[in-house]
């Protein structure tokens, strides 16, 4: 199935300018609260009609100059993140709520919903009598009841705690694995977006930043913004010198890359975990955390100044205080590596190895 969505719509004083195209079944939009993510959902479902561009779904036009099809004629499953069961009606009931057939057609439908679904021994029970989990499955078996092109997930985990959330998560990807139309998860979440989407795409501000695989863009994600919204916790302006030369002025140093470093970049990202610890001895020789250092490597180190750190139970966060005071760099330290640093102590410098550097627009 392919689609194309090209949407412009203004609302106060907040744009909204939305263009993708994909063939891929399982889609993630990824954006802080407020860029936009909910309101390009609403617009492909037709609950909110955009102020000019074109949506195609697998060849049907959706909404375009003179064209705006009805919500409930897009063939478009909408999940909200409350679920918006009708409090007052049985999960039976709920399922079958605007079903269109006869009596004996709308029961047989919700009677494969509750099976699917695995909601037996539950049709009689009321919304508010069923757990979280439970919730969700009926929402989603009332959508599928419907048998849509499309279903969107607008944040239907953000309201969980964290042990719920993983277990809802989980429970879904099950249940849309004999679903062959596309589904589009919205999320502020990057591990929500990574666990279930195999194409994203990263929205600020009303825009899309960046689009493509899932797994490349958190690899490589190339825009400041992009890197940010999956994880990077150490972003920082860099000023390119020459073609494998960067000063990065925060931390003090000059990066020396093997890789041709583009004109138009203009910060780095460096992942938390991603730096090498390094040990000097007493000739000044540098040792990693297995002992060695490899010869002829180039040099790309941080001096450690650590200005706290904050212990969780299965890793360190060390928080140290750049070369020019005015930002922090956060090291994460896995526990399976706690005890070398309390046989070592500190390091002295971090390594930045050039394959986990990120170069950003």
């Amino acid at each position: 199935m392919s689609m194309k969505v090209g949407i412009k719509k203004k609302l106060g004083t907040f744009e909204l300018d939305f263009e993708i195209h994909s063939d891929c079944k399982r889609i993630g939009i990824l954006g802080a609260s407020g860029c936009g993510k909910s309101m390009t959902l609403k617009c492909i479902a037709g609950i909110e009609t955009p102020d000019q561009g074109k949506i195609v779904v697998d060849g049907h036009t959706l909404y375009d100059r003179g064209v705006n099809i009805k919500p409930q004629k897009r063939k478009v499953g909408y999940l909200f993140q409350n679920y918006a069961l009708f409090p007052n009606m049985t999960v039976g009931a709920n399922i079958g709520a605007g079903l269109k057939g006869n009596k004996e057609q709308n029961r047989r439908i919700v009677d494969q919903m509750i099976a699917k679904f695995r909601l037996e021994g539950l049709r009689d029970r009321l919304p508010g009598e069923l757990s979280g989990g439970q919730q969700q499955r009926v929402a989603l078996a009332r959508i599928m009841a419907y048998e849509p092109e499309m279903i969107l997930l607008d944040e239907p985990f953000s309201a969980l705690d964290a042990f719920l959330k993983d277990q809802l998560q989980q429970e879904l990807m099950k249940m849309l694995e004999g679903y062959d139309g596309t589904v589009i998860l919205v999320s502020h979440s990057r591990d929500e977006i990574y666990r279930f989407s195999e194409e994203l795409v990263i929205m600020a501000a009303g825009r899309v930043v960046c689009h493509g695989k899932t797994k490349e863009i958190f690899a490589n994600p190339q825009w400041k913004e992009a890197a940010r919204l999956t994880g990077c916790k150490n972003i920082t302006a860099a000023q390119r010198v020459d073609g494998h030369h960067l000063e990065v002025p925060a931390w003090g140093i000059i990066l020396t890359l093997q890789r041709e470093i583009p004109a138009d970049i203009r910060f780095v990202g460096f992942r938390a975990h991603d730096f090498l610890p390094v040990w000097k001895s007493s000739a000044e020789d540098p040792v990693l955390w297995n002992g060695t250092f490899p010869k002829g490597i180039i040099e790309n180190r941080i001096p450690v100044k650590v200005d706290s750190m904050a212990e969780l139970p299965f890793e360190r966060k060390y928080f140290l205080r750049s070369s020019d005071g005015s930002e922090e760099i956060c090291w994460f330290v896995q526990r399976d590596q706690w005890q070398l640093l309390e046989k070592k102590g500190l390091p002295d410098e971090l390594e930045i190895p050039e394959e986990k550097l990120l170069l950003l627009r």
